[in-house]
């Protein structure tokens, strides 16, 4: 009866053992699984979103993607007519800067603010530089032709459309997202309307801080 007592204690131990071995070989696998997945997303997301452009700014500098190579960039695209969506989304930009401007001292690249017009037939650099004033003195301004225009936003998978004209106005439809480029010009991140300030800028420092960790 002890032997029989004794065999069955060994194989439950046997097969707990076992079983806590299996348990730890799947989390492992788990893990190297989501790692691989997280490696994957970040490749298409560089592969997908960003590339070349060629544009000027809102003082009538020619700019490519060249020029920001070194800075961390906030971009978003909108048009100076909007009545209230785009508003909204640089106000969030401005309060994302200043949040960020706390930090700078923290970190080795600068953090500069986008605005890309997705309205060139009326978004003048004058109109641009008067519109950027009420939100921030940080931000650039970025317009061109149409056609060159057409372009980035095609490399940065931004939808716009002009809608019906009343009169002389009209309104652009267009994708309501920030995009995040680092310092290398690579895309990183992006957020939506759903996103607050805070809570852009707390994801916005922690991807400046695993670069700067990983460009140590």
């Amino acid at each position: 009866m002890t032997c029989c007592l004794f065999s069955l204690s060994a194989v439950t131990i046997t097969l707990l053992g076992a079983g806590t071995l299996i348990g730890f070989i799947y989390l492992l696998n788990e893990r190297k699984a989501q790692n691989r997945r997280k490696v994957q997303r970040a490749a298409v997301g560089k592969m997908a979103i960003g590339g070349p452009f060629s544009l000027i700014t809102h003082e009538k500098k020619p700019v490519t993607d060249k020029d920001f190579k070194g800075q961390w960039l906030l971009i978003y695209f909108g048009f100076t007519h909007c009545p209230d969506i785009c508003p909204e989304e640089l106000e969030k930009l401005a309060e994302v800067t200043e949040l960020l401007n706390r930090q700078k001292s923290k970190q080795k690249h600068p953090f500069q603010p986008v605005f890309v017009s997705v309205d060139p037939e009326r978004d003048t650099p004058e109109l641009i530089t008067q519109y950027l004033k009420d939100y921030s003195p940080h931000f650039i301004g970025l317009t061109g032709t149409r056609e060159q225009v057409a372009e980035m936003c095609k490399h940065y998978r931004v939808y716009f459309s002009q809608g019906p004209k009343v009169g002389n106005d009209y309104i652009v439809d267009h994708a309501i997202i920030m995009y995040l480029i680092n310092p290398n010009g690579e895309f990183v991140d992006y957020y939506g309307r759903n996103k607050n300030a805070k809570e852009v800028a707390y994801a916005i420092e922690q991807h400046m801080n695993a670069f700067k960790a990983a460009n140590a």
